[in-house]
């Protein structure tokens, strides 16, 4: 059952949003905020089948849940999901950004083609804008807005610019952003996760990938997604309320080596 409403590490009563929910990162916050009372509307791009199992999970913490489909790399994608959000739950106070992508194949800045970096600025750089634009035009005092950025972001990543670029674009944004809304009690941060278990690096992980990458991180493992859902949903408690335009770096140490 959900916390009780007076714990300081209880969400009862308030309405939240994660897109790319079904899966991942994203499927992790959406149980972990169910758990400490939020009620969830879970944000996907075609996974209807997943995202029905996990209303099940969701609802049987005794939260209401909700799903909705939607192009978030096209304003009224976004402007939808969220409406949509408002109008299930009614009104919204946590906003959690987890969808995009992390295109699989290297590639040099010389060879890349148009159409990829086209891509990657749409659906990690143009859904992060029009998401964020609808929720905060219906967020009031002690919103929190919580989106999923990268170490890439902060020091690069070759052969995969595109990425880097995309996720240091967010990583921007959260500061300027920040600052905006801060007046009206909302904050903006970004958790920065390293390599995670999900099925978004099963290639670099196959053929003892994983055992290398594990190698190079100084705590000697990979996260799992619940290991970044939960400094995640640390950030949406109302104790959190002078944290913003940070970037929680949750990726085992691995930011600081070269």
């Amino acid at each position: 059952m959900p916390m009780a409403a007076e714990s300081p590490f209880s969400l009862a009563g308030k309405r939240a949003l994660v897109t790319g929910g079904t899966r991942g990162i994203g499927a992790a916050v959406s149980r972990l905020l169910a758990a400490a009372g939020a009620d969830v509307c879970v944000g996907y791009r075609s996974r209807t089948s997943d995202a029905e199992s996990l209303l099940v999970a969701l609802r049987a913490t005794g939260v209401r849940a909700t799903a909705c489909a939607a192009d978030l790399g096209a304003s009224a994608g976004a402007d939808a999901l969220v409406a949509h959000t408002v109008k299930e739950l009614g009104g919204l106070d946590i906003m959690v950004h987890s969808a995009g992508i992390w295109p699989v194949e290297e590639a040099a800045v010389a060879d890349m083609g148009d159409a990829r970096w086209a891509r990657t600025m749409r659906e990690n750089v143009d859904a992060t804008f029009f998401v964020s634009r609808a929720a905060a035009r219906v967020m009031g005092d002690g919103g929190r807005i919580v989106l999923i950025a990268s170490t890439a972001g902060q020091r690069g990543e070759a052969m995969h610019a595109d990425y880097g670029a995309s996720k240091g674009a967010m990583i921007a944004f959260v500061k300027s952003f920040a600052v905006e809304v801060a007046a009206k009690g909302i904050t903006v941060n970004a958790v920065a996760p390293g390599w995670v278990d999900t099925e978004m690096c099963d290639v670099p992980f196959a053929g003892g990938g994983r055992v290398r990458i594990a190698a190079g991180i100084p705590v000697g493992r990979i996260a799992t997604p619940e290991d970044i859902a939960f400094p995640v949903v640390s950030l949406c408690f109302a104790g959190a309320r002078h944290v913003t335009g940070e970037i929680v770096n949750v990726n085992g140490g691995s930011v600081l080596c070269g």
